[in-house]
Parts: structure tokens; C-alpha cells; sequence
């Protein structure tokens, strides 16, 4: 038997880490996100400056060794509220990315197994979402039904809820078209007709057999949307219609120092530096997850 012969069979997710390591900046920006998610996360338990803490003999001064990032306007400490905020902020992209793909995909699985009139209602409302102007609708969504929703369950989960599900509801249609496409691809596939030969169900079909193998560009799309949803937010919190002035996101911060770049451009420099890290970080991860699952893509 040959070397080759006793190899154990690769599966396809060990096929697609190996094409993904090829990918060096992929592989690197994955390093980068997991150190800010692990600092977000685990940074407030072992740096324990409280992020309301007002000093006004050290207001506005720059990096120092009590101070790492500095201070703000208050004397409070920027990398205990860039750290609180930083949860957040990923909260907010990541829980908005599933109600993202949640939505495209029931959208997409149901216009590419029905077609017809059912796929011809569907699209045109994806086309009505893509048409939609986001930035001004969000504005006003916001603006009209934060007091509401943030009088009943409180100011930050109110304006969590509502920041979460307005943007994951503009950000699902690239999803449903992806999904479409690859439902109108799979479902004439062999493997998808013998299934139905042997008598499984619709539901069985999408389930088992076709949604699985669709998720390759769902999970690029996914990536996407996370960086899509922390811009929205800190666009949302920069122009003073996200998080109330006492929760740091990381959009609140760049807000907040807006007044004081001449002087304390420190203030700006290290959320917007997060924001930057973050994004270009989730996008490269998104680059190497394409070339990883395309099959198309020579071993």
C-alpha cells in the first residue's frame, strides 16, 4: 500500500484550514481580532480603573504609565472606556450580522426552493431594501422610536436592541441574493435529486443537502456584515444618535473628542485606531474565508 493510500481522508473543513493558512494576512489579521475580542473581554478584569472615574488634574493628558492611552476632558481613564466600549461596539456587529444572515437566509432559501411568483416577490422587495438610502432612514428610525424603546427596557438595551435590528435589517439583502444563487445552483445537483428519489421531504432537502452546502458564501457575507455593523454604529454614535454619553462605545468616543483634536488628539487617535484595526482585521479574515471555501480555488 502506498504512503499516499494510508493517508487518512481530508475532510472538508481540514481542506479549507489548509487553504486558509496559505493566506498569510488572513491568517495574521485573524491573530490581530482574537488579541482585541480577548481584550475587550478579558482587559476590564485585570485593569480595573473604573471608566466614570473624574480626575481634573489629569484632564486631557496624553499616554503615561497611570494613563496608558491617556485621559479625556474629565480625567477619565481612555483605556478603561476603550476597553468597555469595545465590548459593545463587537456586540453590536456581531449580533447584528446574525440578524443579517438570520433574515437572508430564510429570504433566500425560500425565493431559490419556490422560484416563480414567490422568487419574483421576494426579489423585488431585496430590490426595494437595496434602494432604500440606509444612513438617513437609520437617522430617523432612530430618532423617532429611541425614547419609546428605551423607556421600557432601559437606555442601553433599548438603544442596543434598536441599533441592532435596524442595521441587521438593512444589511440582509447581499446575503439573500447569495443564497438565492446558490439554491438555484445546488438543488439540480445529483446529490440533491437523489435525495429526492429516495423520498425526502422539502424541508429535508434545503435542511440537510442544500442549505450546507451554501454556507461557504454566507460565512464570507457574514465577515462583511460585522464590519458593516461596527461602522453603522460608530456612524450612529459620532453624529450623537447611538449610545447615551455615559456608555464609551468606542463611534461615542470619537464624538466626544471631535472638540479637542488640536490638543488631545490622543482621544481620537486610539478608538479610531481600534475601529480601524477591527474592520480591516474582519475584512482580510473575510478575503481568506473566500479563498478557503471556493472549491474552484486549485489545491
Amino acid at each position: 500500500m502506498t504512503p499516499e493510500a494510508r493517508r487518512p481522508p481530508i475532510s472538508p473543513w481540514q481542506d479549507a484550514w489548509r487553504r486558509f493558512r496559505k493566506h498569510r494576512l488572513a491568517v495574521v489579521c485573524s491573530g490581530i481580532l482574537i488579541t482585541m475580542i480577548v481584550a475587550v473581554l478579558v482587559g476590564p478584569l485585570f485593569y480595573r480603573v473604573p471608566i466614570d472615574g473624574i480626575d481634573f488634574s489629569v484632564r486631557l493628558q496624553g499616554p503615561s504609565w497611570d494613563h496608558p492611552l491617556g485621559t479625556d476632558d474629565l480625567g477619565q481613564d481612555l483605556l478603561a472606556r476603550i476597553l468597555y466600549g469595545g465590548r459593545i461596539s463587537l456586540a453590536v456587529g456581531f449580533a447584528a450580522m446574525f440578524v443579517a444572515v438570520f433574515v437572508g437566509v430564510l429570504v433566500g432559501s425560500l425565493a431559490g426552493m419556490a422560484g416563480g411568483k414567490t422568487d419574483a416577490a421576494l426579489m423585488w422587495v431585496t430590490d426595494l431594501f437595496l434602494s432604500l438610502p440606509q444612513l438617513p432612514l437609520l437617522l430617523l428610525i432612530i430618532y423617532l422610536f429611541r425614547d419609546a424603546l428605551t423607556g421600557v427596557v432601559g437606555p442601553e438595551m433599548g438603544v442596543f436592541i434598536l441599533i441592532v435590528t435596524i442595521i441587521g435589517l438593512f444589511n440582509w439583502m447581499q446575503v439573500a441574493r447569495l443564497v438565492r444563487a446558490q439554491f438555484f445552483s445546488l438543488r439540480e445537483k445529483e446529490f440533491v435529486e437523489a435525495a429526492r428519489a429516495l423520498g425526502a421531504s422539502r424541508f429535508r432537502l434545503v435542511w440537510k443537502h442544500i442549505l450546507p452546502n451554501a454556507l461557504g458564501p454566507v460565512i464570507v457575507a457574514a465577515t462583511i456584515d460585522v464590519a458593516a455593523a461596527i461602522i453603522a454604529e460608530s456612524t450612529l454614535s459620532f453624529l450623537g444618535l447611538g449610545f447615551p454619553p455615559d456608555i464609551p462605545t468606542w463611534g461615542r468616543l470619537l464624538f466626544d473628542a471631535k472638540d479637542n483634536l488640536d490638543f488631545a488628539p490622543h482621544w481620537a487617535l486610539f478608538p479610531g485606531l481600534a475601529i480601524f484595526l477591527t474592520v480591516l482585521s474582519i475584512n482580510f479574515v473575510g478575503d481568506g474565508l473566500r479563498d478557503a471555501l471556493d472549491p474552484r480555488r486549485v489545491k
